[in-house]
């Protein structure tokens, strides 16, 4: 979140004696495109209708009780059945009342005939009037149906994974595209107890009948799952003099294998690293010969490796690429796409929602000087994660990561020394009565501030969760002192020494209040000893910080920066073997983290100057539907 502020100028100010800088931000690229528009009465309309549904889904689970756990006799719907046993041709005209009677069978056990007929004749006849509705009941019972396909090819490719493990080479493709294709999070469990066998029956077994690319895609799909399979399995690669065989250059996919395996490398594995530069120098030099999509696969790889792709971004690339191989998975295919656009849509209304927050703020207006960046940040957690179980999750993260780059220019572009510290004070004291030494726009933040934290407070009350808000204050409270001590250096003039400026600037990165603030959303994965672990910065929390703060200072500084963030991606991996410090799902967060660095900074600060790059991503991600 942290940018460079040294061409920031003075800005004029109500008090003429009052310097200020600014940095003169460009305004939000999107504006209000994410707000879905209505009129007043539309919304009055829209609520109307909303309520009706909920009234008669509510009727029905009323008299079904499922929620409860009680069998109720599905025989209270024979009444909407006619003399000959079918569900009655009226109900038709009832769109509320049809998608009520889906839903409802949906929760049918063993040979409960009446609701088998009862998801046929509404699925039918949902289908067929899905266009002639209005919003939202069109959008509600869209997702229903194609939640259901969803539901109904998920089973299709659990089965065809089962189908696959007696072979083992056939098994690791078919992970390997779930995983990349971006619907692993179906069949996280599938996936484990069959890269659990692989390992049980591989890692100390000898692969003289295998070639490099089962070998590279192995080592990589059980490195990504925590396991510490050994380096030494791509020795026999290697000729007499140690040096890796010159025949494999014609190997192409072996070879982009190699190359993927290699960035899950650890320190110390020096032939990992020898694989690195063989793989990289050989593809750079046959890429452009190459054909489509081979080519386009290589390409692309050079640019971003696997490990350092953000999920949503990288399944929908690979889906364009997928689908043009031969023998591709029809059925797999259609899961990906359908479950894309479905997640899609959830992620436009959680951003419309959040982008009426933000309006109503009125930041752009009230504090001109800071970044608006809403939809950035937004893209920026959906990378962290983007699963539907974490929509509350990424709600909350997105405010903080947006309130706290307002924080960075309040500090870096705007506040006078004495207003931060006053600032700075409030903050430790956390009370809303702390706001009277501070100028109105900062008591306009602060409050505004409070009322976010006081958002997490009130839903962790309800999960039992209400430690974990000390948490969040403390991390928030940590990084606001890093920014003070950045911005007191500034104020004084003060050139710190390279020890004091690396412990400030690594804190200003903000990556330890977002690791620790995106645990908290988790659910009981998430336990006290995790948070006590993540608040005492861990190596890989250090590592992801690094990366943090140092990927944006590489056109620059190549040379220094470019091998330590190569040393602390190793840290990463290293980190994420088993066993692990925490549960796998929290050191994926921090992973993922460090993976937006990566698609965000590669190329410049994309945060702070939105480019077409940024925008390009954005839009594939949470604006244009896959066709």
């Amino acid at each position: 979140m942290s940018t460079d502020y040294s061409a920031c100028s003075p800005a004029p100010d109500a008090n003429p004696e009052t310097n200020r800088r600014t940095a003169n931000f460009n305004p939000s690229t999107w504006g209000n495109s994410f707000i879905m528009t209505n009129s007043p009465d539309d919304e009055i309309t829209l609520a109307h209708k909303e309520q009706q549904l909920e009234d008669l889904k509510e009727e029905v689970r009323r008299e079904l009780k499922a929620a409860a756990g009680f069998n109720i006799s599905c025989d209270i719907f024979n009444r909407y059945t006619d003399e000959k046993g079918r569900f009655k041709e009226s109900l038709i005209n009832d769109a509320c009342g049809l998608l009520g009677l889906y839903e409802a069978a949906h929760l049918r056990v063993w040979e409960e005939d009446i609701l088998d007929e009862a998801l046929a004749f509404a699925t039918t006849h949902l289908e067929s009037i899905m266009e002639h509705l209005e919003h939202p009941l069109a959008t509600q019972v869209s997702r229903a149906c194609k939640e259901k396909q969803v539901e109904d090819l998920k089973e299709e490719v659990r089965r065809e994974l089962m189908a696959a493990a007696g072979n083992p080479s056939q098994l690791l493709n078919f992970i390997d595209a779930v995983q990349r294709l971006g619907v692993a999070y179906h069949f996280e469990r599938e996936i484990e107890e069959s890269l659990q066998h692989i390992y049980d029956r591989f890692h100390d077994a000898d692969d003289t009948n295998d070639d490099l690319y089962n070998i590279a895609l192995r080592f990589r799909l059980l490195r990504q799952q925590g396991y510490n399979i050994s380096c030494g399995i791509f020795n026999k690669f290697k000729d007499e003099k140690g040096s890796f065989k010159e025949d494999l250059i014609s190997n192409i996919q072996g070879m982009l294998g190699l190359y993927e395996a290699a960035h899950l490398r650890i320190h110390g594995e020096n032939i990992l690293e020898e694989a690195l530069a063989f793989s990289t120098t050989h593809l750079k030099a046959m890429v452009e010969s190459l054909g489509y999509p081979l080519a386009e696969q290589v390409a692309h790889a050079l640019k971003r490796p696997i490990r350092k792709g953000l999920e949503r971004l990288e399944a929908r690339w690979y889906i364009s690429i997928y689908q043009d191989e031969a023998f591709h998975d029809k059925t797999l295919l259609k899961l990906a796409k359908l479950d894309f656009n479905l997640v899609q849509s959830l992620h436009k209304e959680e951003l419309s929602n959040l982008a009426r927050w933000w309006k109503k703020l009125d930041f752009a207006t009230k504090l001109p000087f800071a970044r608006d960046r809403l939809v950035e940040g937004y893209f920026w957690i959906v990378g962290v994660y983007f699963e539907p179980q974490y929509l509350w999750a990424i709600r909350i993260l997105t405010k903080i990561i947006v309130m706290t780059t307002v924080i960075d220019d309040i500090y870096d572009a705007y506040g006078t020394l004495e207003e931060i510290k006053h600032f700075t004070e409030a903050i430790e004291r956390w009370d809303i009565n702390s706001i009277d030494h501070l100028p109105e726009y900062m008591k306009l933040f602060f409050v505004a501030l409070l009322d976010v934290y006081k958002e997490i407070e009130e839903e962790m009350e309800k999960e039992r969760y209400q430690y974990r808000v000390h948490y969040a204050i403390e991390a928030m409270k940590n990084q606001v002192r890093a920014y003070f001590a950045e911005a007191k250096w500034f104020h004084e003039q003060h050139i710190p020494t390279m020890e004091e400026y690396m412990s400030v600037a690594l804190s200003c990165s903000g990556y330890s209040l977002l690791a620790t603030s995106s645990f908290i959303g988790m659910g009981e994965i998430a336990s006290k000893e995790a948070f006590d672990w993540v608040i005492r910065d861990p190596k890989i929390i250090r590592a992801s910080t690094v990366i943090a703060r140092f990927m944006d200072d590489m056109k620059s500084h190549t040379r220094e920066f470019h091998n330590q963030i190569v040393n602390v991606w190793m840290d990463i991996n290293q980190e994420c073997l088993k066993p692990t410090a925490v549960p796998m799902p929290l050191l994926t967060r921090v992973l993922n983290l460090s993976r937006v660095m990566d698609v965000i900074y590669k190329e410049g600060d994309g945060y702070t100057h939105v480019g077409k790059v940024m925008e390009d991503n954005i839009g594939s991600v949470l604006i244009d539907p896959i066709i």
